[in-house]
This record gives C-alpha cells, sequence and structure tokens, in this order.
C-alpha cells in the first residue's frame, strides 16, 4: 500500500522516524515542524492520512485538529501523544481525530494504523453511492453533506457525520458498538473509553431534542438503533 502522508512532529529524531519507515514502505511523506505549518498543508494539499502530535509548538495539535475539521477538511487523521490516559484519548477522538496512538509506540502498529484509514477512506470510495438516505423525515446527503430534519438543517462534525451516515445505512437494524468501533473509528477492539457514548448522546440531542418523534434508540445490552416507529 501506498499513498500520500502529512507527519506534523516537532521531535525531529520521531519525525525522521517516521517519515524514513513510511518512505520505505513507498509512501510519499510531508513533513512540519509546528502546528501553524501543519494546519497549512493539511487545509491546503490533499493527504491519504494526517499523523499530528498533540503538543506542538506554535500551535498545539488540538487547535490544529479542530481548525482542521472546521475547514471541512475530512482527510483521516491519527493523533500521537505522550498523554494515553482515557481523558486525553476520548478528548482527542471528540475534536475529530480518527485514530489516537500513545508514545512510545512501535513503527509496525503505526504502519497498521495508517494502512486501516487508508483502507476504510477507500473501501467507503469503493460501496456503490446511494445520494441521499432518509430515515422518517431524518434526510442526509452524502454529495452535499448536509442533514436536515423536515426544514430544519443539522450541523454536523465529520465524525457525527460519519455515524450517523452508518446509523442511517443500516436504518431499523440494531447496530453494536463493536459494529459502530469497526465502521466508524476503524477499532477491531474496544478501546476502554465512553467515546460511543459520547458521540451518541451529542448525535442524539442534534436529531431528536425538539422533535415529536425520537429516531434514534438504545437497545438494551445491545446497541442503538435508528427507526421512525
Amino acid at each position: 500500500m501506498s499513498g500520500r502522508v502529512l507527519v506534523v512532529e516537532d521531535d525531529e529524531r520521531l519525525g525522521d522516524y517516521v517519515a524514513q519507515g513510511l518512505t520505505e514502505q513507498n509512501y510519499t511523506v510531508d513533513r512540519a515542524a509546528n502546528g501553524r505549518d501543519g494546519l497549512f498543508l493539511a487545509t491546503d494539499s490533499e493527504f491519504d492520512v494526517v499523523i499530528l502530535d498533540r503538543m506542538l509548538p506554535g500551535m498545539d495539535g488540538m487547535a490544529v485538529l479542530r481548525a482542521i475539521r472546521a475547514a471541512g477538511v475530512l482527510t483521516p487523521v491519527l493523533m500521537l501523544s505522550a498523554l494515553g490516559d482515557t481523558d486525553q484519548r476520548v478528548e482527542g477522538l471528540t475534536a475529530g481525530a480518527d485514530d489516537y496512538l500513545a508514545k512510545p509506540f512501535s513503527f509496525a502498529e503505526l504502519l497498521a494504523r495508517v494502512q486501516a484509514l487508508q483502507r476504510r477512506g477507500r473501501g467507503a470510495e469503493a460501496q456503490p453511492q446511494q445520494a441521499v438516505l432518509r430515515c422518517g423525515d431524518l434526510e442526509l446527503d452524502r454529495l452535499t453533506r448536509q442533514v436536515r430534519r423536515g426544514a430544519r438543517r443539522i450541523v454536523m462534525q465529520p465524525r457525527e457525520f460519519r455515524l450517523l451516515e452508518y446509523l442511517m445505512l443500516h436504518s431499523g437494524e440494531v447496530v453494536t458498538r463493536t459494529m459502530l468501533l469497526e465502521a466508524v473509528w476503524d477499532y477491531h477492539f474496544d478501546p476502554g473509553t465512553n467515546v460511543i457514548d459520547v458521540h451518541i448522546s451529542r448525535l442524539r440531542r442534534k436529531i431528536d431534542d425538539g422533535e415529536g418523534q425520537p429516531l434514534l434508540h438504545t437497545v438494551r445490552g445491545a446497541g442503538y438503533r435508528l427507526a421512525a416507529d
């Protein structure tokens, strides 16, 4: 597998290590040593994956990540950090990161995660695209990336959009936590965080609050179901 990767890392030795390993795997690697340069590159060029350190000079990784998502850039982001506790991981994932890798790490693990993010993106592109998904009066347009419930437009963060898209593709079915972890976060293990609960709660507020009929249901002990019944 090959592609173009942006590495935003201020530790020169670590950045060299990651860049060399990726180059040996036939990746084209762009580098940035601070947050501002990383943000410029991430929003100015197209990459398959962005590897983003959390602690950066000038502009920290969390601010860079939020700015990338606010600019509408949906490139998968793998966040690196020495801050590996549960709350820090949840914060990074909630802000729009697609995966989170704690330092120190092996290059083999980093490469596996980069490739998994690529496969997920390419797999989605290869699937037949039904442009508009509907569940009751909820509508998701996959081309314009707009969501409406009735006449009300709902603003979605990239991860929320992906989560809702998956639920709508499986409308009426019970979707388990494992299915969501694999399809939306590309985790093939339970990272032991409440990241799904956080996102489901936010999504439910956006699509159901103030509406007469709830669409997003919790199926106790099983998972979640999006349905208009």
